[in-house]
Formats: structure tokens, C-alpha cells, sequence
């Protein structure tokens, strides 16, 4: 039966790899898993910090957008802001929290576990 299992007369039960490919896809953080956070994110993890215009030029967003998704970031306690003063004009750094770093490395791990699973075959 092309690789179907048969579990109970009359039901198919999913492939091993189906079932795994299902679960990695529900361990997606939604949070991070955002094309803009996902890209706050991967720079923060690559930088160690960066501030709000060095992250609205590389992504190439606009302010309340990139304020949004900052905040999504902050609100899940995956990043955190300083704030302070650069020649009188306000200037705020960005940089992951712990909580922010692991759940970016289980989001990298959940995909690993995706690409693979979907480059399988039975």
C-alpha cells in the first residue's frame, strides 16, 4: 500500500515521518516565526545587539512597523531595549534576552527537524 499503514480495519495510520514532520511544524514559535521578528531576531543573534535604525535599514521597514514587532519581541521577553541619549537625540539598542536566544535555537532546531523530515522518503 505505497507506504500507508493500516492501524484498524478501515483507518490509515500516518508515517513515523509524518508525524514527526506534524509536530515540528506545531513547535514553530509564532512569535519569532514572523518574516520581520524572524529577521529582528536572526540580526540580534548575529550581532549581539543593534539599534532601531541599523534594524529599519537592514529590513527595510518603517518605523511603526519595525516599533510593532520590537514590541511583540520585548512583550515575549525575547529581547530587551536600552534606551539613553546620543547628542541629544534619543537612541535605543536592542539586544536578545536568554529566554529570547533559546527560543530562537529551538526555532532553528524545529526547522532543521522539518527540512528533514520533509527531504525523507519512504
Amino acid at each position: 500500500m505505497g507506504g500507508e499503514r493500516m492501524a484498524v480495519a478501515g483507518t490509515i495510520e500516518a508515517p513515523a515521518s509524518y508525524t514527526l514532520l506534524v509536530e515540528s511544524l506545531d513547535s514553530l514559535d509564532e512569535v519569532i516565526h514572523q518574516k520581520v521578528r524572524l529577521g529582528i531576531m536572526s540580526a540580534l543573534m548575529a550581532r549581539g545587539e543593534a539599534d532601531f535604525r541599523f534594524l529599519k535599514e537592514t529590513l527595510g521597514v518603517t518605523d511603526g512597523n519595525l516599533s510593532i514587532h520590537l514590541s511583540k519581541l520585548e512583550e515575549a521577553g525575547y529581547a530587551v531595549s536600552t534606551k539613553e541619549f546620543v547628542r541629544k537625540k534619543p537612541h535605543t539598542t536592542y539586544a536578545p534576552t536568554d529566554a529570547g536566544r533559546a527560543a530562537f535555537h529551538a526555532y532553528l532546531s524545529a526547522l532543521e527537524r522539518i527540512v528533514h523530515t520533509a527531504g525523507q522518503s519512504e
